[in-house]
Parts: C-alpha cells; sequence; structure tokens
C-alpha cells in the first residue's frame, strides 16, 4: 500500500511533497508515530505480526529525540516499583536485548555497575535496593562492604556496595539502525520530515491529520497549520516521546481526563578530560529526586561520563514547539561546579578542571518535582474507550532497556 510514498514522491524516506489542492483521505493498517528507539522496536514487531505498518517521522531521521541523548546503559530492573510496568517490562527487556544484540552483533558490553553508600545515613538504602530488586526477578546482586568494591575499584571511596553484574552498555545507534533494517526488510514504510499535527475520532474511526514537517517551521504562535493529508488508520500508536502527550491532546473525542500532565527534565552530562578511565565499571550513586543520580557511565570506546542532573524545565511549551523538538540542549560550562562535590563523594580524586562539557537529554515524565516516580503509561481502548488507539505516555528510562518488551507486550496485548 505505501500510502506516505505514493504523496511523497520516489523514495520511502522523502516525506510529503508536492500535494495537490485539498486534503486527500487514505486509509492505513497500523500506523507507528515516532521513530525513537520503542517506536521502531514497535514497527518491527508490528509487522513481524503481519501487520502493514508507516512509521511517521517529524524529523529527518530516526532516533534524533531522547533515544539519542541519554546514558546508553541497558538496565538491569533495580529501582522501579514490584509489578510495575518499569519493573516487569525492564527486566523482561534486558534479557531480549542481550540477546538481540548478540545475534545481530550489535556492539554491548556487559560491564556491570556499583551502587555506592558513601555515608552511614545511605547503608539501609541499599538493603531496601537488594530487596526490591528481589521482588523485581533480579536475583543476580551482590552486597559489597567498601573494601570489597574498593578493590575493584581503587578510585572508589565507599561504605557499601551493591554489585549489578548484568547492568551494561550499548551502541543505541546501531542498535536502532538494526531496528529499523528488520521493520523496512518486513515492508514497513517510514515517512520522515512528516507530522501528525492532530487528529479525531470520526465516523469512519480514527482519523489524522498529517503535515510536512516544513509547514511546522512556519508556524507562529496561535497561528494554525492545515492538513495535507487526512490518514484513517486501523491501528494508531503514539510513540511520539516528548511530544506523546501533547499530540494526544490534539486528538478530539479523547477524554482530556485520559491525558495526564507533561512535566520535563532536562539532564546534563560531562565528560572526563584524562584518556584514561578510572573506573571499569559504572558507578552510580543513590537514587534522587527525579532520577537516579549523577552516575559514571562509560561508552564503548572507554569516553569517561558523569550525569545525568536533573533540571525541571518548563512545561508550557507551545505544542508545535514540542512536536519539533525546540527543547535547549545547550550544556552550561558552568554547570560543572555542581557536579565536582557530587562526583568527589564517590570518585575524591577527581581534579579541579577535569570535566568538560558533553550533552544533554530531555526526560518525558508523568510526575514533577517532589513527586513519586510514575510508571509506563501505555494505554489502549480498555482504559479510553477508543478502539486502534494506543498511547505511549513517560517511556523515559528505562525505555531503551525496555523497548523489545514494550513492543511485545503492545503485539500481545492490542492486536
Amino acid at each position: 500500500m505505501l500510502l506516505l510514498r505514493r504523496f511523497a514522491g520516489t523514495g520511502r524516506r522523502r516525506g510529503l511533497a508536492g500535494l495537490a489542492s485539498g486534503v486527500p483521505r487514505e486509509t492505513a493498517d497500523a500506523v507507528v508515530v515516532g521513530a525513537g528507539v520503542v517506536g521502531l522496536a514497535v514497527a518491527r514487531a508490528l509487522a513481524m505480526a503481519g501487520r502493514e505498518v508507516v512509521v511517521v517521522e517529524v524529523a529527518s531521521s530516526f532516533g534524533t529525540g531522547t533515544s539519542s541523548r541519554n546514558s546508553e546503559v541497558i538496565h538491569a530492573g533495580i529501582y522501579y516499583p514490584p509489578r510495575s510496568l518499569m519493573a516487569c517490562l525492564c527486566v523482561r527487556g534486558k534479557e531480549m536485548l542481550y540477546k538481540y544484540c548478540a545475534e545481530r552483533w550489535i556492539p554491548h558490553k556487559r560491564l556491570g555497575k556499583l551502587i555506592v553508600a558513601t555515608g552511614l545515613a545511605e547503608t539501609a538504602k541499599l538493603d531496601m535496593l537488594l530487596t526490591n530488586a528481589k521482588q523485581n526477578g533480579v536475583d543476580d546482586l551482590q552486597m559489597m562492604e567498601g573494601s570489597q568494591a574498593m578493590e575493584m575499584e581503587p578510585e572508589l571511596r565507599c561504605l557499601k556496595a551493591l554489585l549489578s553484574p548484568s547492568t551494561g552498555i550499548i551502541d543505541s545507534h546501531s542498535f536502532m539502525l538494526s531496528l529499523l533494517a528488520d521493520a523496512e526488510n518486513l515492508g514497513t514504510t517510514i515517512s520522515y520530515n512528516t507530522a501528525v499535527i492532530g487528529g479525531h475520532v470520526g465516523y469512519e474511526g480514527l482519523e489524522l491529520h498529517i503535515s510536512e514537517s516544513k509547514e511546522l517551521h512556519k508556524h507562529s504562535l496561535g497561528s494554525h497549520v492545515s492538513p495535507q493529508l487526512t490518514l484513517l488508520p486501523k491501528l494508531l500508536i503514539n510513540s511520539a516521546g516528548l511530544s506523546a502527550v501533547p499530540l494526544a491532546k490534539r486528538f478530539h473525542g479523547l477524554n482530556p481526563s485520559f491525558v495526564p500532565t507533561a512535566y520535563y527534565a532536562r539532564g546534563c552530562y560531562f565528560t572526563l578530560s584524562q584518556t584514561k578511565s578510572p573506573f571499569s565499571h559504572l558507578i552510580y550513586p543513590l537514587p534522587e529526586d527525579g532520577g537516579i543520580g549523577v552516575h559514571v557511565t562509560l561508552d564503548l570506546n572507554g569516553l569517561v561520563r558523569f550525569g545525568p542532573d536533573v533540571e525541571w524545565i518548563d512545561s508550557g511549551m507551545d505544542p508545535v514547539s514540542c512536536f519539533l523538538n525546540r527543547f535547549d540542549y545547550s550544556v552550561n560550562p558552568t554547570t560543572c561546579s555542581k557536579f565536582y562535590p557530587v562526583i568527589r563523594k564517590y570518585f575524591p580524586n577527581l581534579k579541579d578542571g577535569s570535566l568538560e562539557p558533553g550533552y544533554s537529554g530531555m526526560r518525558p515524565k508523568l510526575s514533577g518535582p517532589g513527586q513519586p516516580p510514575s510508571d509506563f503509561v501505555i494505554q489502549g481502548e480498555d482504559v479510553h474507550g477508543i478502539p486502534g488507539l494506543v498511547n505511549l505516555f513517560g517511556i523515559e528510562s528505562p525505555g531503551l532497556t525496555s523497548s523489545l518488551a514494550i513492543a511485545e507486550h503492545i503485539v500481545s496485548r492490542y492486536l
């Protein structure tokens, strides 16, 4: 059927172009909004299940949002409340991800990580994390005295530590590229530079309003963006990441009570200027409000990164600006002054001037400052009553680890 290809000139990836006057209407089988790691995993799973899939992506390539601005860590499933979607899908997703990477030669390493207590008041929290992890099915953790951990990592200073052998790192770009290839080989169409600007529940079912992304770039606050195509999908997966909530708010006919409030937390990373890594494992402090603390991660080339911190930003952004990912991703070099004292709690030999600005990422959260952490929300007809619509809200960390399991969950529950 290659619907968007028909309206896009030649090639699957060129987006909408040269549309005639009026708004054409076309049917579709399954549409996935968003070509981040979760959207690509879902598209692949749907195609494997025999669905004819179209992925609509507002950017000019895949994975340009949250998927390309994270720690690239394969999480074990330690922190999340037992029986939560985050816990279940992280633990399941970790198994699936390691298997997929091994079969497809995706670069990854099972490095392991140490969660460290640097003060007496923190040691009891490690015991709580161990109990929580066991309830989540993570049964390979090892509690260590500080001396044991520091023998493993001589630059580390701590009183106690929790070793997670199954935590690792991954080349997320290679992973997404593989998912994309799988999906396209199964007939999936990818339409870049193409935006879903809204929709409603009409007499024929779901109706999506589609526009070229360049039309959104012309948009000024309060101005109207006219659709260039109306798409009528049998199944719609809203996997738009940072703009999933604003997009759902533009689905007329979806009860607003089912659309949660969106919060955004920016996290900055700094890199270590010295070439040799002081650590061979990932090093994590205990979790903090909005995140899991400024931690040490390594990439596959051995580059050391510290981050992310948590900076709550205004969530009242114009929806169109949100669709276009117009968040501020700059890293203020002076922010490192806040990093040094935090990092030195577990890495006291960190030298002044050794941190350099890296990059930042934005987390789509469903809970704000001081609120209890929220779970993933995968919301279908059983919740909101609209056949064929599946909303994915608050898919932040461990979204990368959970991506294959999220796709499996959607296929098993909503097909």
